[in-house]
């Protein structure tokens, strides 16, 4: 599977969550296939969607998943002590790692190599760690939610990007649409 078949498969699961995307075509995907006021898009900021999930859940009470890609996470490795440390029962960080850096053309991230981002997540301090391949997404995601306890998901799936429109919404819409859901 590719990242926007584990995204389409697992949409209904999403539609109850507060969801913060990585940049690009991730977002791209999960607004073509089930757009929701409760996605937030990142249209910038590569590596963040980690960080800026970790601070809504630890400012409100409502899950929140950060579905974030390999090579974002390995732009920003100091979030996942920060994690590690301080994320709430609320939170979820769902790592899609395809081994390539999907937005800027599919080059090789070094998870596909000998790099293990959840063994790096364990030596930062963060204590569930859920290993999955793709076909097991939506079952580990739901025991994650149900679970209630800060996760860091590593979901293995083959590289690949589907052809998506662009996200025309303007940034602030989004914004002010996501705040909306989450005062709700």
């Amino acid at each position: 599977m590719i990242r926007s078949e584990i995204l389409k498969e697992i949409a209904p699961i999403l539609r109850d969550q507060l969801i913060v995307c990585n940049i690009g075509i991730p977002s791209q995907e999960l607004h073509a296939i089930d757009d929701q006021p409760t996605n937030f898009y990142m249209l910038g900021t590569m590596g963040l969607s980690s960080s800026i999930g970790l601070g809504l859940a630890l400012a409100q009470p409502k899950t929140v998943i950060s579905i974030d890609g390999d090579g974002s996470v390995l732009t920003n490795l100091g979030t996942l002590p920060t994690i590690g440390n301080n994320a709430p029962g609320n939170y979820i960080l769902m790592i899609i790692d395809n081994g390539s850096y999907g937005s800027t053309g599919d080059q090789p991230t070094y998870t596909g190599k000998k790099t293990d981002l959840a063994a790096m997540a364990r030596a930062a301090g963060c204590d569930n760690v859920v290993e999955v391949q793709d076909v097991d997404t939506g079952k580990a995601l739901q025991e994650a939610i149900d679970g209630g306890k800060a996760t860091v998901m590593v979901v293995k799936c083959d590289s690949g990007n589907a052809k998506m429109p662009v996200i025309t919404m303007d940034p602030v819409i989004i914004k002010d649409r996501f705040m909306k859901a989450v005062q709700a």
